[in-house]
């Protein structure tokens, strides 16, 4: 499947409109934060109804009070000391502990530097990293990262405060695979993260999710310990390869070409083909490790992506409610 995977083609001049599209990833971070609190962030301040109190659920319970049972209480809450003691069924309530820490496992290989327009998904990656971690962490949540740029690297510790988000921005600029690092092996920087990660946490795998077959076994494991979102990456021009007539295309992360004539129609529909078969794979694996994903594409407003992820959630947690978790309760 060489050459059907990733390309290397000159982005066009970026669009004026800072709310439409992703910030570029070149820019300092302290600008690019700003102009994201400026655009996403308090759009979605108003849009979210509730902020941070329905963006997470906290993984702790603390014990607030006992009262006698009733009918309809989960049987599990009950306290079998003091109903003995007392001769009268009483059942524990917990009152929530709400601080929630979230890790961006990052991946930064080189075909995340594709992009067919304005923006790359490298600037999709950082805008949503920016928004998500601000956020979070201005409620005094904490969030930490694990890198992954031909291989997994060190990890930043969760902690809170803006100067933490922007330490995090600025490692992420600095970061880029150095063009020799091969094929994309996603399933290190999952068995980096839970070797790294220890309480229970929000786990959000940014990634285009073009990688070496071997993934789908630690993002089970992960999942199975952790609240993990797939956060995925992508071009229209990865899906649908338009006809441009005679063109090479680049593997970004091996460096090899391949010279293909797009004005063939059967090349096209083979090409289509298997960036579908690449897609009914993606999914089968997320829904068999019970991971939801958010699809961030390059020519799409990050507030509006994220808009309708979190309405699609909500809807679905009013058919399922009594779920736990910390998305059961949507943004």
């Amino acid at each position: 499947m060489f050459g059907l995977r990733r390309f290397n083609k000159q982005p066009a001049e970026p669009a004026n409109d800072a709310a439409a599209s992703p910030i570029p990833v070149k820019i300092d971070a302290e600008e690019l934060l700003r102009r994201l609190e400026w655009t996403v962030i308090r759009r979605l301040d108003g849009a979210l109804q509730g902020d941070y109190r329905t963006l997470f659920r906290g993984f702790g319970l603390d014990l607030a009070d006992l009262r006698e049972y009733q009918a309809g209480d989960d049987v599990r809450h009950i306290d079998w000391n003091v109903t003995a003691r007392l001769q009268t069924p009483h059942v524990r309530e917990f009152q929530e502990d709400r601080e929630v820490s979230a890790w961006f496992l990052l991946d930064l290989s080189g075909s995340v530097d594709f992009g067919s327009g304005a923006v790359r998904k490298r600037a999709v990656l950082t805008s949503f990293v920016a928004v998500l971690a601000r956020l979070l962490t201005r409620y005094g949540n904490r969030v930490g990262a694990v890198f992954y740029a031909g291989k997994a690297s060190a990890a930043i510790p969760a902690r809170s405060g803006r100067r933490h988000v922007l330490h995090l921005l600025e490692r992420v600029g600095a970061m880029r695979a150095d063009g020799k690092s091969g094929e994309t092996h996603l399933g290190e920087l999952l068995e980096r993260a839970s070797s790294s990660i220890g309480r229970r946490s929000v786990v959000f795998i940014v990634s285009d999710f073009i990688s070496a077959p071997g993934w789908e076994r630690p993002l089970g494991t992960l999942a199975q310990r952790h609240e993990v979102v797939a956060v995925r990456l992508y071009d229209p021009l990865e899906q649908v390869l338009p006809d441009l007539g005679l063109v090479v295309l680049q593997d970004a992360e091996t460096g090899e070409q391949l010279f293909v004539d797009t004005h063939d129609p059967g090349f096209r529909r083979r090409f289509a083909a298997a960036a579908e078969k690449r897609e009914a794979a993606l999914r089968k694996a997320l829904a068999e490790a019970g991971v939801d994903c958010l699809e961030l594409a390059t020519d799409e407003r990050l507030d509006e992506a994220l808009l309708h992820f979190t309405r699609l959630r909500r809807r679905r947690s009013q058919f399922v409610g009594g779920l736990s978790g910390p998305w059961a309760r949507d943004i």
